[in-house]
């Protein structure tokens, strides 16, 4: 079948879109390996501190062996990346392996002269700085810390959950720091770690924390109209079938309303519901991150 002129323009459309993600993948990876060495050369390795992940694994082995740092990123995390090959796609594999690759020649032959001496500011910002390089090249689409390939490919075949594999690796990592290394830098380690780790939460869920809320109420419309006029915001109408109370089957044609909001707004929400409706009830649970729809866009999208 011949297929209609209408679809060139969509075509060029989708070329450029995927040109324009490729640049900003790119362009996220090299701002992450840059901000992952100034962490690493200007705060960590002058003062023998360490991060958690492979990253730790990677500082941790260098501190005990006469291995340079920047051949010892790449051999820790060929593991990680042979496995995200089988676990998410050969793409991801292949943008990991140039970001790690980077990151190793940027740490080798890139000299940045070290910033503080101070052990509290080494570690909270030298757990900033990595912290931005990690988060920046997950939003490129790699990882230059392969731990969480890990954590997700265990969480699938047992009944650890991500989180709580990535917990006890770390654990189990400070533990053998304080044993060989000394207690002080295993603590001040954990420091960077925590530093890290919120900023990569920072950088990869954004400022504001989404809440989706569901809305059950026989005063569907007027709620509705108030979420799409009054508060600015998207919502959907379910159609929904009560299953228990005596009021159940009342109404056949219930709807329970869906929407995504801000944590900042939700205050309002619930007070003008509770106007329309003080009995309506409210589920409301996290989101991860949003995309498309009346929700604001956020940084670094």
């Amino acid at each position: 079948m011949i297929q209609p002129h209408s679809s060139l323009p969509e075509q060029n459309f989708l070329a450029r879109f995927t040109s324009w993600n490729t640049w900003k993948d790119i362009l996220f990876i090299i701002i992450g390996i840059c901000m992952a060495s100034i962490g690493l050369k200007g705060f960590l390795l002058p003062n023998g501190f360490f991060d958690g992940g492979a990253m730790g694994m990677s500082l941790l082995l260098e501190i005990l062996t006469p291995v340079n740092l920047s051949i010892l990123i790449v051999l820790v995390n060929i593991p990680f990346i042979l496995l995200g090959a089988q676990q998410f796609s050969i793409s991801f594999a292949v943008k990991s392996s140039l970001a790690i690759f980077g990151l190793a020649l940027l740490v080798h032959y890139i000299e940045v002269p070290a910033i503080t001496a101070d052990k509290l500011l080494i570690a909270v910002f030298g757990g900033f700085f990595l912290g931005s390089g990690i988060g920046f090249s997950i939003r490129g689409g790699a990882v230059i810390d392969g731990t969480e390939v890990l954590a997700i490919s265990v969480s699938r075949k047992s009944s650890l959950t991500v989180g709580d594999f990535i917990t006890v690796f770390n654990i189990f990592l400070f533990i053998v720091a304080a044993i060989f290394v000394n207690i002080e830098t295993a603590m001040y380690s954990m420091l960077t770690y925590f530093s890290a780790s919120k900023t990569v939460d920072f950088l990869i869920n954004g400022v504001e924390e989404y809440l989706g809320v569901m809305i059950m109420s026989p005063q569907t419309e007027e709620i509705k109209s108030m979420i799409s006029h009054g508060l600015g915001r998207g919502v959907t109408a379910l159609k929904s079938d009560g299953g228990y109370g005596e009021k159940a089957n009342l109404f056949p044609e219930r709807k329970v309303l869906f929407c995504v909001i801000t944590r900042l707004e939700v205050t309002r929400l619930l007070t003008e519901i509770e106007k329309i409706d003080p009995k309506a009830f409210v589920i409301q649970y996290p989101i991860k991150d949003t995309k498309g729809g009346m929700i604001k866009k956020r940084p670094l999208h």
